[in-house]
């Protein structure tokens, strides 16, 4: 398990080398390693390249290019990520009805009950398995997290112009 969640740091270390939102991820079947990826969104410009989602897509094609049902063959993956998945990878995991999902820090802002309880979706889906090298996932969060984004948006924040904080 270690050695799988430890490709998934060295990805999401990848990741913010790039200015990507430092998430690694592996999918493993039969203990054998089937895909890897990083969040690739600003590399893409496509806000659904989540490293999950990119995995999901390499073991697509390989199913497809050797004739495999995904269907079955997704069964049996075991997902190890960096962070907690958020709402729309928890999803699309479960959608696919992987085995389980092994994850490093939590997710409270975007994997937690904020907009959607995905604690549901993981119980009526896979086994779900957390804080494995959590510190560790974390910091390469707070990293990212102490630059800017370079794609992201400008803020919708209205700020008071000084002549309306001067009158007050």
């Amino acid at each position: 398990m270690m050695e799988f969640m430890e490709e998934a740091l060295d990805l999401a270390k990848e990741a913010l080398r790039a200015n990507e939102v430092p998430v690694g991820c592996v999918f493993v079947k039969s203990g054998i390693k089937v895909a890897k990826s990083r969040n690739k969104v600003n590399e893409t410009h496509n806000p659904t390249r989540h490293a999950e989602i990119n995995c999901i897509d390499e073991v697509l094609n390989y199913c497809q290019r050797h004739n495999y049902d995904h269907v079955d063959f997704f069964k049996d993956i075991i997902v190890y990520v960096t962070v907690e998945p958020c709402i729309m990878c928890a999803a699309a995991l479960k959608k696919l009805d992987v085995k389980e999902v092994v994850f490093g820090c939590p997710n409270d802002r975007f994997g937690g009950s904020t907009v959607l309880d995905v604690n549901k979706i993981y119980a009526e889906g896979f086994q779900l398995t957390g804080n494995i090298l959590p510190m560790e996932a974390m910091e390469l969060l707070k990293q990212f997290y102490k630059g800017t984004n370079p794609n992201a948006p400008d803020s919708k924040v209205k700020k008071k112009s000084k002549t309306s904080i001067d009158k007050n």
